[in-house]
């Protein structure tokens, strides 16, 4: 068995869980929020690495950790990198908008990134676009939304708020003045792992002819390869998940149960 730590800012990073779930049955996973610091997107970068630094060394210390998946679009783009020289033999899988599966799936190239602020104004983030847009046999556009407060509404579970700003944000990327280019937007990338929990909504506002990409399974996948486990099958096993809150541990349990169906108590995280 093997002990996977799982990081986000808040509860967002459980969609990600669930997906890791799924593709890895029979092993032991911790996930931590730092919901007393959540959002990350809105926070500086130098914030944002000295939260991760802390708790991916918890992690290591009271865990003993055998990989770590940092399911935050924002600390993966500000500092997985750093983490990696920190921790070198430490397995990392991070997560970052799908713009690459969004770009091969997308019917006339143009595309749109609802995300933080944080990772959207990100070097990471930035040079994968460029990369793309330079490799692509046919022309790329990528339309970046910042969504200040949405991840924040999602992780309260405020309704009203994910109602309103959801709106407001889908509006502002198919319709927005800002856009240079005015051809229609065909695939929406959910570039934070909290938006994942507002997909409806966020799917009904865009229409059925916008195709909306997510990262969880495809960064399940690439920790299970990593970790050379087997592909699930019947009868396995299920996982079993610690939970780890710097913020209110009910509310991590609660959401836990409301979009995993997990019945597990939640502990505090002290760091």
């Amino acid at each position: 068995m093997k002990t996977i730590g799982v990081f986000d800012s808040g509860v967002g990073g459980l969609s990600v869980l669930r997906a890791l779930l799924a593709e890895m049955p029979g092993q032991r996973f911790v996930y931590a929020a730092d919901s007393a610091y959540a959002p990350y997107g809105e926070r500086t970068a130098e914030d944002v690495s000295e939260r991760t630094h802390r708790v991916t060394q918890h992690l290591r210390e009271g865990y003993a950790i055998d990989a770590l998946v940092v399911a935050c679009n924002t600390a993966t783009a500000l500092a997985i990198d750093d983490l990696r020289r920190q921790y070198p033999h430490l397995p990392i899988v991070g997560v970052e908008p799908a713009l690459k599966p969004a770009a091969s799936l997308s019917r006339n190239g143009r595309i749109g990134v609802l995300a933080t602020r944080g990772t959207l104004g990100s070097a990471r983030v930035a040079a994968l676009r460029d990369r793309l847009v330079a490799a692509s046999p046919h022309p790329l556009h990528f339309s970046f939304q910042p969504c200040d407060g949405l991840a924040g509404a999602i992780e309260r579970h405020d309704t009203a708020a994910i109602d309103t700003l959801s709106a407001r944000y889908v509006n502002e990327l198919l319709h927005g003045e800002h856009r240079d280019d005015k051809e229609p937007i065909d695939t929406v990338v959910l570039g934070c792992t909290h938006y994942p929990f507002a997909a409806d909504l966020l799917g009904r506002l865009c229409g059925p002819a916008v195709m909306l990409v997510e990262t969880g399974v495809p960064v399940a996948r690439r920790t299970r390869d990593v970790l050379e486990l087997p592909v699930p099958t019947e009868g396995m096993t299920p996982a079993s998940t610690t939970l780890l809150s710097t913020g209110n541990p009910l509310a991590l349990a609660e959401a836990a149960h409301r979009w995993l169906g997990l019945r597990a108590d939640a502990q505090a995280l002290p760091v």
